[in-house]
């Protein structure tokens, strides 16, 4: 049974996640990845501090690792004061970043062979879902593994079984791989109404009852991009990241997704303008230079790669 939960990376989305777990009744001791600011938070609710990744591992059963991307996680289990410098056999290691399968499935091999059970469950559902413990939980894992986490996972969100090590990663890079075409394909469409005089929004509200209906239209768009901003949200570098794991992953088979060639390009020019850390529904910003026209009448002009 797991009383005692670790966890690293206590960025947007782990900060509240580690909440989650100690509302659900967990022990939670934890160490800061990149910035402290999270940590001195969740203190206040009754979160323990760890020096690094190694301190904690040697105090729990089950540890989480929320971090950006493949190498920070490699660091954070096998760098200088990293978890195997402090870890028992036996400890479950909860991997809920977004990275390559193929490096998930190189971790749990190399930590099995020190006793180590590793899976991978990236999460769907953003900060404000983190925040409600209701996020989709993709998960990567023998059955025996599975069965350990699923209480600490139920703490977070639905948890979803989808087969062995590295499934967790390949469903959620599934789910990037549609939101970042859909979000393009939302945008190219609205501005394409603008331009031809359409009301836009009540074009969006004729199409969510109609086969184009779908949730970033529905749901994002409204909070973004047609409210006239691109604070928070999701970030396009973010995306690119997980994007360029996709690519990576399909090229390994020899699989062709010319769409999400496109898309990453695409992203990858705001990037380029200085909109990196803004929603990616800032993809938005192309389309409208490309007409000379706004959908939504703002002053934009102090965003980060306004052109």
């Amino acid at each position: 049974m797991i009383a005692r939960v670790g966890f690293v990376g206590l960025g947007a989305m782990g900060e509240p996640m580690a909440r989650s777990l100690r509302k659900a009744g967990f022990d939670v001791v934890a160490s800061a990845h990149r910035r402290r600011e999270a940590l001195e938070r969740l203190r206040g609710d009754g979160i323990v501090e760890a020096a690094d990744p190694a301190a904690v591992s040697a105090h729990v059963d089950a540890l989480v690792i929320c971090v950006p991307d493949a190498p920070d996680v490699e660091d954070v289990l096998f760098g200088l004061r990293g978890i195997v410098a402090g870890a028992r056999r036996g400890l479950l290691v909860i991997d809920m970043s977004t990275i390559s399968p193929v490096a998930s499935r190189r971790f749990a091999e190399r930590l099995g062979e020190l006793g180590i059970d590793f899976i991978d469950a990236p999460v769907s559902g953003g900060p404000v879902r983190a925040r409600d413990g209701t996020l989709t939980i993709m998960v990567g894992a023998s059955e025996e593994a599975f069965a350990r986490a699923a209480p600490v996972l139920r703490a977070m969100g639905t948890p979803h079984h989808l087969g062995p090590v590295g499934m967790g990663e390949t469903v959620k890079l599934v789910n990037q791989i549609i939101i970042a075409n859909v979000m393009i394909a939302n945008v190219e469409g609205l501005v394409f109404a603008k331009r031809a005089g359409a009301d836009v929004q009540a074009v969006r509200a004729v199409l969510s009852s109609a086969t184009a209906a779908n949730y970033l239209l529905q749901e994002w768009l409204p909070k973004t991009w047609l409210a006239g901003t691109f604070n928070g949200g999701f970030a396009v570098d973010l995306l690119r990241k997980d994007l360029a794991a996709a690519l990576d992953t399909a090229r390994a088979s020899n699989y062709p997704m010319p769409a999400t060639g496109l898309a990453y390009q695409l992203y990858t020019t705001r990037s380029a303008e200085g909109d990196g850390a803004l929603d990616y529904s800032a993809i938005a910003k192309t389309y409208e230079w490309n007409v000379g026209d706004k959908v939504v009448a703002d002053d934009r002009s102090q965003e980060p790669g306004r052109q």
